[in-house]
């Protein structure tokens, strides 16, 4: 199988070279004036609002100006060696170059991510609960690529069956008692599974009853609770129930939020509680709910227990899907201007979806793949196609819709299963990925199946037919990307299948990375 080492070598180098925003914003007071912030993180505008933090995670950068620890610890594959991730530099970002070495020529899985907060709250992997049998899978490390003040980062990558938890807790909320929470989720990454929560849940990972818990929740699961539109709504799991407001089901005040990367929070005490949410790149936070409890029996008083989760329901359910980048838990009930302050650190962060340049290989980069069999194909490029889940070749032109040209147009990124290699995300659906399935090539959101990273991992080589690029699959290294009949295949250059055929082969192997048409 031949490696490609020179990708990270140009993403470290494109990385170096990128500019660096700096962290500036004011810490909004009760009175309205603001202070420069640009040695404030959110957990220090928390403490300065009487609501410390008691849990802070992200992958992404420090929470803290003071806080120069490891952000989070990965494993290899290849010898289950273990990194922690730390910042580049206190109250700093992410080194996700250390990742990206570490794990080159081999996959990685984050094992913990770590409480900033001093007081030991770190997320490991979920046990086995009440819903689900067995420990919860890891997230893939690379699964998630971000950039967050022009700097390389990772999210927390969740696909269904994949959870975090931690249930011996230090200074985290029980009972009735107030606290807050936000976090900062990718707003397209969702279904209705349940339950993609981040927040306080119970110690036995069972359900014990109405008002056990109190984590948000995202997705557009409407078997409890919804609000107005389609979703993915901002609620709150409460246990036996996704509150969208004061009403048991329907509450039309909280609104379908679709932002690429959203601020989603939820905060209760006594008889009190409020849904909030915002553009985590922009703008200021809305209020979705703010009122009583739900007039549900169990539920006021509360009875947290002060467990913290990930990903996963109270009871370890494990169907959601969904990606994390930052959140914490305080102690107290943050006001509004607290929290508006806390939002504007956020902005001021930069998150950004990580694409670097555009017509290369380089991760980060999106590009169109043209096909370069003659004379049948050379105007055609792989797409996935709108109807079903296949990957295709079809022509596109300038005069084409604008569909067809997203639909044609991928984002590079790290190999999932080999971090040398390439995986390819589409640009219009994001999350969802090009990966071979019984050697047919569709595009497909991350199961949490154990091939998955593997079907999805592709090693670039120098072109077969001596044009451009072939794209060896990294699990059957015979296979290339190939078309046939213009459906996309990996393919052997001769075998049982028919898309196997070794007439041209080479060239049908062979793709161009032109500029992205989207």
């Amino acid at each position: 199988m031949i490696k490609s080492p020179w990708i990270r070598s140009v993403r470290r180098a494109l990385l170096a070279a990128g500019a660096t925003t700096a962290l500036a914003v004011g810490l909004l007071t009760a009175t309205a004036t603001t202070s420069q912030a640009a040695t404030q993180g959110p957990c220090d505008i928390y403490a300065a609002g009487g609501t410390p933090c008691v849990a802070a995670h992200s992958t992404t950068r420090a929470l803290y100006a003071a806080y120069n620890g490891p952000l989070y610890q990965i494993r290899r594959a290849s010898d289950n060696t273990t990194l922690n991730i730390g910042v580049l530099s206190a109250a700093g970002y992410a080194n996700a170059a250390a990742q990206d070495t570490f794990c080159a020529n081999t996959s990685c899985v984050i094992t913990v991510i770590y409480d900033q907060s001093g007081k030991g709250n770190n997320l490991t992997q979920a046990p086995a609960g009440g819903a689900a049998s067995g420990p919860d899978n890891l997230a893939n490390a690379f699964e998630a690529p971000v950039t967050v003040g022009g700097h390389e980062a990772y999210g927390v990558y969740v696909a269904p069956g994949t959870g975090y938890r931690n249930d011996n807790t230090n200074g985290i909320t029980t009972g009735d008692q107030p606290e807050g929470m936000y976090a900062i989720f990718d707003g397209t990454h969702f279904n209705g599974g349940c339950c993609f929560d981040y927040g306080n849940a119970e110690t036995n990972d069972h359900d014990t009853g109405n008002g056990h818990m109190e984590a948000i929740y995202f997705g557009n699961n409407t078997g409890w609770g919804s609000g107005s539109g389609n979703g993915p709504w901002i609620m709150a799991d409460l246990e036996n129930g996704l509150f969208s407001g004061v009403n048991q089901h329907f509450n039309a005040g909280d609104p379908t939020v679709t932002n690429r990367f959203l601020t989603a929070i939820v905060k209760g005490g006594p008889n009190q509680w409020a849904i909030r949410g915002g553009d985590a790149q922009s703008g200021s936070l809305s209020t979705y709910y703010s009122g009583v409890r739900p007039n549900v029996p169990g539920y006021n008083p509360m009875h947290k227990e002060g467990s913290i989760i990930l990903g996963i329901g109270g009871d370890n359910s494990k169907g959601a899907q969904g990606t994390f980048y930052e959140g914490v838990m305080t102690s107290g009930y943050p006001s509004d201007a607290t929290e508006n302050a806390v939002h504007a650190n956020i902005t001021a962060a930069g998150y950004n979806s990580g694409s670097t340049s555009t017509g290369s290989l380089t991760p980060g980069s999106r590009i169109s793949l043209q096909a370069t069999t003659a004379p049948c194909c050379t105007t055609d490029y792989l797409r996935h196609d709108d109807a079903d889940t296949k990957v295709v070749i079809s022509n596109i032109n300038s005069s084409g819709s604008a569909t067809d040209k997203a639909d044609a147009t991928w984002i590079v990124r790290a190999g999932l299963a080999n971090s040398s290699c390439l995986s390819f995300e589409s640009a219009n659906n994001p999350g969802q990925f090009l990966r071979h399935y019984n050697y047919e090539l569709y595009l497909n959101t991350d199961n949490g199946g154990g091939s998955f990273a593997q079907d999805a991992t592709f090693c670039p080589t120098t072109g077969n037919s001596g044009v451009g690029h072939s794209f060896q699959s990294v699990n059957y290294p015979t296979k290339y990307i190939r078309h046939y009949n213009f459906t996309a295949y990996i393919a052997s250059n001769g075998g049982s299948n028919t898309w196997d055929s070794t007439s041209s082969w080479a060239q049908d192997t062979s793709w161009l990375t032109a500029s992205p048409w989207s």
